[in-house]
């Protein structure tokens, strides 16, 4: 699988660019990304925080993640242009069946392909060695384009589950 990311994502945003991540609770049907791909489209050539366009992104990565991007340098993100964004998941949610807003669900990168594990099953997976904190992990907390591009896929042992991996180095 590649992941090298930073060719699909926009250069000419700024670091900084605010960055909110969705995963679905599973992978999308070919069909489905493609229809999703218009929705897409046509939400971030439309979004606007009082009445200023959005400089915008939308995107599917790995046919399981939603990225939304907003380079703040020219507009800022309001709460209200932010819950347009949460409408455009929500009716996601709604026509594909899907739930894109489970944070229970922990994404890794196992045996060639994205799998999920409940939160509650960590420990189980830890003890059992199906993943260890060289497994990379998709950290969907990243808040940054930098961060996406530097943070997004790392191994677990680099991101917030450090401590759940009761891992020391």
């Amino acid at each position: 699988m590649d992941f090298n990311i930073a060719e699909h994502i926009p250069e000419d945003f700024h670091d900084s660019s605010r960055v909110w991540i969705y995963q679905s609770d599973r992978l999308f049907f070919m069909s489905e990304a493609l229809d999703m791909e218009k929705t897409l489209q046509d939400f971030v050539s439309s979004w606007n925080s009082h009445g200023t366009p959005v400089k915008g992104y939308a995107n599917l990565f790995f046919g399981r993640f939603i990225i939304f991007m907003a380079d703040e340098t020219s507009a800022g993100v309001s709460g209200c242009s932010t819950d347009s964004s949460v409408r455009v998941i929500k009716e996601i949610e709604k026509k594909y069946g899907v739930d894109m807003f489970n944070r229970q669900l922990l994404s890794f990168y196992v045996k060639n392909k994205v799998e999920q594990i409940p939160l509650s099953q960590l420990n189980y997976a830890l003890e059992n060695g199906l993943i260890t904190g060289d497994t990379l992990y998709f950290n969907n907390t990243v808040l940054t384009k930098k961060q996406l591009l530097e943070e997004w896929i790392t191994p677990a042992k680099n991101s917030w589950l450090k401590s759940k991996l009761h891992y020391t180095n």
